[in-house]
Parts: C-alpha cells; sequence; structure tokens
C-alpha cells in the first residue's frame, strides 16, 4: 500500500532545534510517523519529550551550542553511541539577527552563518557518513522562501539560507547515486518564536498575510507533512529538491 512508504518505524531521526517552532512541529511529526527522536539543542524541553515519549517513541535530548563548532562536530558520534543508529537528520537550527546592512556586524554575520550553514554542513558530512556505510539515509535542510530573495535587514539570515540551497544540491549530486537523500523544505513566514517581532508589528504582519496567496501565516504543523514525505520511502527518487511550504509567496 501506497500509505506504508511514508511510516518511518525503527529509524532514529536528528532533529536539531526541535524544543520549539517548526523544529519540535517536525520531530512530533516524524515520531507519529513512527522514528525514535534525537533533539539536539542548547536547552531540553519537557513538553517535546512528553510528547514523543507518549507515543511509545525512544527520545534523547543532546545538549549542544551550534554555534561552537567544536559542540557541533561531537554531536553525529554521540548520538550514536546512545541510539545505535542514525537514518534521518534534519537541519532546523537557525538564527535571524535584523539590522539595516550598512551596520550589519561582523559579530551577528559569523554567528549567524555559523549555526544557519557551517552546522548544517558539519552534521550533513558527518551524519551522512554514517547513512552511507548503510547506502540509505535521509537529510533534510530547512532553508526558507528568503534562500530566493534578498529580504529586509537579514543579511546574514537570507546569505545562509541561500547557501544551504546550494549545499543540499552539492550533496544530493554527490549522494544520490549512493541510496542517500539530500533534500530541502522552505517555508515561509510561520508563527514561531523567530518570528515575533514581525508579528508584533503590524503594518509588516499585515502586508505578509496580505502578500501570501493563502491568506495566513503558517503554522509548525503546516510542515509537518512535508517533512513525513521527505524522510520516508516516498521521496526514494527524490533529490537535490527544495520544496515551498510557502502558502503560495514564492508563486506571487
Amino acid at each position: 500500500m501506497v500509505l506504508d512508504n511514508f511510516r518511518i518505524d525503527g529509524q532514529v531521526a536528528v532533529v536539531t532545534g526541535a524544543t520549539k517552532g517548526i523544529g519540535r512541529g517536525i520531530a512530533q511529526a516524524l515520531a507519529e510517523a513512527g522514528a525514535d527522536i534525537a533533539v539536539v539543542s542548547r536547552n531540553p524541553d519537557k513538553g517535546i519529550q512528553e510528547a514523543i515519549l507518549s507515543l511509545g517513541k525512544r527520545y534523547l535530548h543532546h545538549a549542544a551550542d551550534l554555534t561552537d563548532r567544536n559542540q557541533t562536530r561531537k554531536v553525529p558520534l554521540m548520538i550514536l553511541k546512545e541510539m545505535g543508529d542514525i537514518n534521518i537528520l534534519v537541519n532546523n537550527s537557525g538564527i535571524i539577527r535584523r539590522a539595516p546592512v550598512a551596520e550589519y556586524s561582523e559579530e551577528d554575520w559569523d554567528a549567524t552563518l555559523e549555526i544557519d550553514l557551517t552546522a548544517a554542513f558539519i552534521l550533513s558530512q558527518a551524519c551522512g557518513q554514517i547513512m552511507l556505510k548503510k547506502g540509505k539515509g535521509k537529510i533534510i535542510n530547512i532553508a526558507s522562501v528568503l534562500a530566493f530573495q534578498g529580504g529586509m535587514n537579514v543579511v546574514a539570515y537570507s546569505s545562509a539560507k541561500h547557501g544551504l540551497v546550494g549545499l543540499t544540491k552539492a550533496f544530493a549530486n554527490d549522494w544520490a547515486g549512493k541510496g542517500v537523500n539530500v533534500n530541502a523544505i522552505a517555508p515561509s513566514f510561520f508563527v514561531t518564536e523567530m518570528t515575533s517581532a514581525l508579528r508584533n508589528d503590524l503594518r509588516r504582519s499585515g502586508s505578509i498575510t496580505a502578500r501570501t496567496p493563502a491568506g495566513r501565516w503558517g503554522d509548525p504543523e503546516d510542515i509537518a507533512g512535508a517533512a513525513v514525505y521527505l524522510a520516508s520511502a516516498a521521496s526514494d527518487l527524490v533529490h537535490g529538491a527544495v520544496l515551498p511550504a510557502d502558502g503560495g509567496w514564492l508563486g506571487w
């Protein structure tokens, strides 16, 4: 049955930044589809832990600050040791720091690029090597519609997301013939902690809603189906794709 291809029972999914927002929605969805979950974030969260365990799935929280490259490098082996395998990687962690281009600091640039792009490279490379040994695995990068646009006052974030799409395609080209799928999802404007400043700006929030053909902001649950699809056997012939979850934003 075709729906069986969307099941990921018994697999181990690593989701970075999964204690809130889009990452949390993805972790919950992957667990509902059958996966055990390893969350990578700075601080644990009892809510997502209880949600995963209530589904009868194993749960691990690995504390790491992905702006620290030395901590990032240690993540895959520590999770492999605790969970026994890594079948799925979701590079979701990210930060956004806003300032006009002329005033943007090198400190904010470096921090944003480190977690939004470099951490994804390090984790994809290391987890991918584990997957390559088995000839099977799924890597999903959470990009953004700003991978296709410049945005306003978010030069580092937009640059990192453009780079993440390039990374997705480059990894996919290398690994498509070796059983490892590398794809990305490009969300638009979602109701998360990261977008709270925009949502509190009634003028900007209203303009975003008006420009979105669907007429609303996304909720973390809106990305769940795309994540399960790209994590499952249903997407075995999909490589280097960037799937928008944007309410029609990019088509406008």
